[in-house]
Formats: structure tokens, C-alpha cells, sequence
């Protein structure tokens, strides 16, 4: 077959020509999940508190909901347990979800213990519910985590800062294209992960 129309290995979605697959690769990369939680959290922090002091709690979630995972991915990279960090296995992204879990509590409840603003706590307690969503869906669906991270700082911040936001989603429309362009994702896959992460929102109805 040729480039643009090979297909990728236990997926069976069509990749894309060389050129195209190259600026698919660098916006899956720069806009991976861990860089757009840092922004995202930095900025929901800030927009939460008012001042710079919603920063470092901005910080915190970042560290919680992106860093901390990251690091635990590589670490497994590391002792040979994944490729790479897209897992593109589903069946052994179980214990990256727990992790994930299990560091957006801790960090939560620092946060409760610590008299952080509101509007970030929510936004983490948010996160929480994403992620067992994720899990669950996982369990019997292939949907795109990157898509619902790249959504979900976006509608976040529509709530808690201003509905202007909602013009970055063109960031998370580039994501979901990357996904699919590099065949790690289906349409379908990437636009249910990009709706549980707008989905975050209802987390204010009952803040």
C-alpha cells in the first residue's frame, strides 16, 4: 500500500502521507496532555483566585493531573512496559488511569487542607470525574484521552474566566485531527473524548 493509505498495526485506521503525518506528529507532541494541563491549570488557578496567588495552586493541578502521570508513563517507558507514551494498547492503560486517580485526589486534598479557590478545586474534582469516565469507556472503547485534555482546560476556563475561551478549541480541534491522522484514533473516538472533556463543566452547576 502507500503511505497515505497504510493502515496501522491491531487498529485498522488509515494513516497519513509522510509530510502530513510529520504536522501531525508535532501538534500531538506540543500539544500533548501534560503540556496543556500546565497552561491550562496555570491559567484556571489564576482566573479562579483573582491574583498570582491562584499559581501555585494552578501548579499543584498541573503536577497532579499532567506531570505526575507523564512522569509515571516515562518511567514505565523506561523498564520496557509501553513504546512509547500513546500507549496505543488500551488493554495496558488501566494503571496509568489509577495513577492518575490516585494523584488528583492527593492533590485535591491538599488543596481542600490548604483553602484553595474554589474554582480550581472544582476544576480538579472535575478532572477526577473525566478520568474514571475515561476509565470506564476504556475498558471496552478505544476513546482518545488526549482529546478529552486538550477539551477539557478549554471549558474549564470558559466557566471560570470568560466564554472567549471557547475560540481555543480550535487547539482542540487540531489535536483531535492529529490523533486521527496519525491513526491512533477514529473520528468517533476522538470526538467522544473531546465531549466527556467538555463535559467537565457541569462540575460548576453544583460548585
Amino acid at each position: 500500500m502507500s503511505s497515505s493509505t497504510a493502515t496501522t498495526a491491531g487498529e485498522g485506521i488509515p494513516t497519513a502521507s509522510a509530510r502530513t503525518a510529520s504536522v501531525a506528529r508535532t501538534v500531538t507532541d506540543v500539544l500533548q496532555p501534560r503540556n496543556v494541563l500546565l497552561a491550562g491549570m496555570l491559567g484556571i488557578g489564576l482566573a479562579a483566585a483573582r491574583d498570582w496567588t491562584g499559581l501555585p495552586w494552578g501548579f499543584l493541578g498541573a503536577l497532579c493531573a499532567g506531570l505526575i502521570p507523564a512522569g509515571y508513563i516515562e518511567w514505565e517507558r523506561g523498564r520496557g512496559t509501553w513504546g512509547d507514551r500513546h500507549v496505543v494498547d488500551r488493554t495496558k492503560r488501566a494503571p496509568i488511569f489509577f495513577v492518575i486517580l490516585g494523584s488528583i485526589g492527593a492533590g485535591s486534598v491538599v488543596m481542600v487542607l490548604g483553602n484553595a479557590p474554589t474554582g480550581i478545586l472544582v476544576a480538579m474534582l472535575a478532572l477526577w470525574v473525566m478520568t474514571v469516565g475515561l476509565l470506564a469507556v476504556n475498558t471496552v472503547w478505544k476513546i482518545s484521552v488526549d482529546s478529552a485534555v486538550a477539551s477539557a482546560p478549554v471549558s474549564l476556563l470558559a466557566v471560570v474566566h470568560s466564554p472567549w475561551w471557547i475560540a481555543a478549541y480550535a487547539l482542540t480541534t487540531a489535536v483531535c485531527w492529529s490523533r486521527v491522522t496519525l491513526g491512533y484514533h477514529t473520528v468517533a473516538q476522538t470526538v467522544a473524548g473531546a465531549g466527556l472533556g467538555a463535559a467537565t463543566t457541569v462540575a460548576y452547576v453544583f460548585a
